[in-house]
Order: C-alpha cells, then structure tokens, then sequence
C-alpha cells in the first residue's frame, strides 16, 4: 500500500443511502415495483403513429389570432 493513498471518501448521502438499504432490505423491491407501475410499460407502435400523424401543426406564436 501507498503511504499517499487516502481513504476512500463517501458523501453524506451516500452514508445515509448505504444505511437506509442496511436497515431497510426490501426498499430495492419497492422501487422496482414503483417504477414498473409508472414507467415500465409496453407501447404500441402502431397506436403511437397514428397519434402522432393525427397532431395538428402549432403556429410559431401560439397567441397570435388569425389574420382572417
């Protein structure tokens, strides 16, 4: 071993992060189980491009009126 070499450095959030998996093992299930209820979902490609060709163009000043 160096003698300039330090001890690894952790942040207070990663600590308090360290400890709050030790004391708490099934937070890792919790997060995954969130995630997948929000994000994790499967998209249908076909719906998805006929929403997108059913957009209509937005003007470039979006308050603008119509010069009708």
């Amino acid at each position: 071993m160096s003698i300039f070499r330090r001890p690894d450095y952790q942040s207070d959030a990663t600590q308090f992060i360290n400890q709050l998996k030790a004391t708490k093992p099934e937070l890792d299930q919790q997060q995954q189980t969130g995630r997948a209820l929000l994000w994790d979902k499967q998209v249908d490609r076909t719906l998805w491009g006929d929403y997108r060709q059913g957009e209509v163009a937005q003007k470039p000043y979006v308050y603008q009126t119509n010069a009708d």
